[in-house]
């Protein structure tokens, strides 16, 4: 049977909640496919994160690797394409932890691409009304972390990437950028049908200008 590993993130700098780990928890809950779904909430650590993670893939040993993050101040949901190998933290994780020009992997590569059909993703969401585009850095907090874990700890053949989420609507600041709580579930069911189903990423535009 066809694993997915799909993971969010726990509340992360006083917020009471992180919309990316309560729209995982979501989605498994409403999952009706074929596939077996494997859900978990990551802690906003670096080293611990990175420790759960491998911990996951050795356990299940998923076809499909799905992590998922909050981007505080995006309107859109945005799967990652590049993982760059770099910890560089502006302000420290739930350990109190704050690396600075870390590598992630020691001696690993400089980047990696996500293997999930991103373009794809992106066109499916914004098909589902849901506002999406491409994005071209995950940052050097721990939601790159995760994703550069990820692609270099799964087995050859396995796909795996990173999908920023916007803020909840319900427990956003007033007038910051955000999406209905329903919303970013429906999304996270239509990343993890469209990376089961699509195998060639689609051959659309989806660079930026800067």
């Amino acid at each position: 049977m066809t694993t997915v590993l799909l993971t969010g993130f726990e509340p992360f700098a006083g917020d009471a909640t992180n919309p990316s780990g309560d729209a995982v928890r979501a989605a498994e809950k409403r999952w009706t496919g074929a596939e077996r779904l494997i859900v978990d909430v990551l802690p906003v650590a670096f080293d611990a994160a990175g420790t759960r993670l491998r911990q996951l893939l050795d356990e299940h040993r998923p076809d499909v690797v799905i992590a998922t993050g909050l981007a505080g101040g995006r309107a859109q949901v945005t799967p990652e394409r590049v993982a760059i190998n770099l910890a560089d933290a502006r302000i420290p994780d739930n350990d109190g932890a704050q690396p600075v020009d870390r590598p992630v992997v020691e001696g690993g590569p400089t980047a990696y691409f996500s293997t999930l059909p991103v373009k794809a993703i992106a066109a499916a969401l914004n098909s589902a009304g849901i506002p999406a585009a491409v994005s071209h850095s995950a940052g050097t907090f721990v939601c790159n972390y995760v994703m550069f874990t990820a692609l270099d700890a799964v087995e050859p053949g396995v796909r795996a990437g990173f999908v920023h989420v916007p803020s909840a609507r319900e427990s956003a600041p007033e007038g910051a950028a955000s999406l209905p709580l329903d919303d970013i579930v429906r999304a996270v069911e239509v990343i993890v049908r469209t990376a089961l189903d699509v195998k060639d990423d689609a051959a659309i535009p989806g660079g930026t200008l800067h």
